[in-house]
């Protein structure tokens, strides 16, 4: 094993270098746009808790996407394996696969994450519909394709945030996605 040796007046030199950069001010020097690329729709079963932080839930049948670029359906398989962490929140890992109108296959991954408040998930678990203004969900979608006349996804990352979302057995979550520019 090697230990790297530092110089004995590193230390007083970094101390003193961090006194000067404390007093740097950083400016904003990017811009971050969006366009609209579509909206998703997903059905989903009822979830499948695997321990107490934990759970699945497997997308049903009647799932889509719809945009000015793109439509098409959700096709099997496809499921959000929902990480629950201690303070609440929780971490999404979503896969599926939409099948466009002109049968292209394109792969869709995203992760995200979910938080309500005690009351609003209460809301959400006797069936009531939820939307932005009562929780918060984002989501980053990728988009994966072969086909070349979808080959433009494979090179944008997408932002997502839910309109809908409602549990039970007809439970669905609907997001609106961004192209972030």
């Amino acid at each position: 094993m090697v230990i790297a040796r530092v110089p004995r007046l590193a230390a007083p030199c970094i101390a003193i270098a961090s006194m000067f950069m404390a007093n740097v001010s950083v400016a904003q020097t990017t811009e971050i746009s969006t366009e609209y690329l579509m909206t998703i729709h997903i059905p989903t079963d009822l979830a499948q808790e695997i321990d107490a932080g934990s759970v699945v839930y497997n997308f049903r049948e009647g799932g889509w996407v719809e945009g000015p670029k793109i439509k098409g359906k959700l096709v099997a398989p496809g499921a959000d394996w929902v990480e629950i962490l201690p303070s609440g929140s929780s971490h999404l890992d979503v896969r599926s696969t939409i099948r466009t109108d002109d049968d292209a296959l394109i792969y869709l991954h995203y992760g995200g994450v979910f938080s309500a408040s005690e009351e609003a998930f209460e809301r959400m678990l006797s069936g009531e519909v939820l939307t932005s203004d009562d929780l918060y969900c984002i989501s980053t979608p990728t988009l994966r394709t072969s086909s070349e006349a979808y080959a433009w996804l494979n090179h944008v990352q997408g932002v997502g945030k839910v309109v809908e979302v409602k549990d039970g057995p007809d439970g669905y979550i609907r997001y609106d996605v961004f192209i972030v520019r």
